[in-house]
């Protein structure tokens, strides 16, 4: 990734920036209740949106703000922006500055695209001499020149969007505030808005971006700020803030990485899972764990009966409830020897941890050699855990994958496919 370039003066400062909302506690829908009611006093109670944020972005700098919905980060950006004011603090920017906030604000349903291209180019800044000579990249980059003239009233919201924002890229701007706009549209559309973002940061645009996409955080930025209950809660290396989301997002204690007190499970009660946890590859309990690191899932469990070959297995959940892997001590363990009464004995399953980020939770379950293999105890949700990093692709897993781009003729090609 590319380094911000370098200046002594940033391009923003934001200085204990502080921002409340008064919000009525009862609402007047109609003039015939103010009309009725005309001395009733209107109760209020405030908000506190943002608390003493205090942060600089450097010149060309990709900054990142994220949060979990009601953090405050959307308010941060209309505050930069100059939407909102703020109650105490200060900003200072240094550069023109372009919104993708709300995109299409301001258009006019009633005109064609070429007239609010001109006037919405007009209100961010560009002269109407460049709003006209610049209208024909917008449509053709918006691929919506064969509805150049219909009224906007008539396009799709997708078409309107895409519209917004090819006019919101042709601002010649320093400072760009993006508010979870990186990528609008088909896929096709979707990729050409990343090359544009990675053309701007290339070009060493500065940019403030709020999403709350890990993924696209970690691909794009290069610090970032993360915010909680209107409060900053961590400002730095965007890996650290994306697994700080996801631990805030998930909770960072496991549910129960304990003793297990709940009697009410299934089994013969001849042997019990006393407690269960998650630890590192150092062997520390812990409720997180980084993708891509050795991990390992312990079951303490004590006998109340002689048993023979006991057996343990673990399943994980995700939140959807849905098995993404299951792990049994009796594959590599079938005769696992004679376990007298009051015994304890650790299970472990240890692994490389490819989970996708998100919380996973567990359910064990013991058998041993009888008729066939008996159950002993099943505890559903013995604890729960969270998988923190870097990559968050939407699958299941993330399998390590060895990729390659390789040039090859067309001759090559075609025997390739043959």
């Amino acid at each position: 990734m590319p380094q911000p370039a370098s200046s002594c003066a940033p391009a923003i400062v934001a200085d204990s920036l502080t921002k409340a909302f008064r919000v009525p506690e009862e609402r007047t829908h109609t003039l015939k209740e103010r009309a009725l009611h005309p001395l009733r006093r209107t109760r209020h109670h405030t908000f506190p949106a943002l608390r003493d944020i205090s942060f600089e972005v450097a010149r060309g700098e990709f900054f990142g703000i994220v949060g979990r919905n009601g953090s405050g980060k959307s308010t941060l950006l209309k505050c930069l922006a100059g939407i909102y004011g703020v109650d105490h603090g200060q900003i200072w920017m240094d550069g023109r500055l372009s919104t993708f906030i709300e995109l299409g604000v301001g258009f006019n349903p009633d005109l064609a695209a070429r007239d609010n291209v001109v006037l919405n180019g007009i209100m961010m800044g560009l002269s109407p001499r460049e709003a006209r000579a610049r209208y024909d990249a917008v449509i053709d980059f918006a691929e919506l020149r064969e509805f150049e003239e219909l009224k906007l009233k008539n396009y799709s919201s997708g078409m309107h969007v895409r519209l917004a924002f090819s006019v919101a890229i042709q601002v010649d701007a320093d400072i760009l505030l993006v508010d979870e706009v990186l990528a609008v549209g088909d896929a096709s559309f979707q990729q050409k808005c990343f090359d544009v973002f990675y053309r701007l940061r290339d070009e060493g645009r500065t940019i403030v971006f709020v999403t709350h996409d890990m993924g696209s955080v970690n691909r794009f930025c290069h610090r970032a700020l993360l915010l909680e209950k209107g409060e900053q809660a961590y400002l730095g290396d965007p890996y650290e803030v994306a697994d700080r989301y996801l631990e805030i997002n998930f909770g960072r204690e496991p549910q129960q990485a304990g003793p297990i007190i709940d009697e009410h499970r299934g089994g013969d009660g001849q042997a019990r899972v006393l407690e269960a946890w998650a630890q590192d590859e150092n062997g520390r309990r812990v409720g997180s764990l980084q993708q891509g690191r050795r991990m390992t899932v312990v079951a303490l469990v004590e006998f109340k009966a002689d048993v023979e070959d006991p057996a343990a297995s673990v399943q994980l959940l995700n939140d959807d409830h849905m098995v993404v892997a299951v792990a049994t001590s009796a594959a590599a363990h079938e005769r696992s020897g004679h376990f007298h009464t009051g015994e304890r004995a650790l299970f472990s399953f240890s692994f490389d941890n490819v989970l996708a980020p998100r919380r996973y939770s567990t359910l064990f379950t013991l058998a041993h050699r009888g008729t066939g293999l008996d159950l002993m105890d099943r505890i559903d949700d013995a604890f729960s855990f969270v998988v923190t990093g870097p990559r968050a692709l939407g699958g299941i897993v993330d399998l390590p994958v060895d990729v390659s781009v390789e040039r090859v003729s067309a001759q090559a090609a075609q025997e390739v496919a043959l």
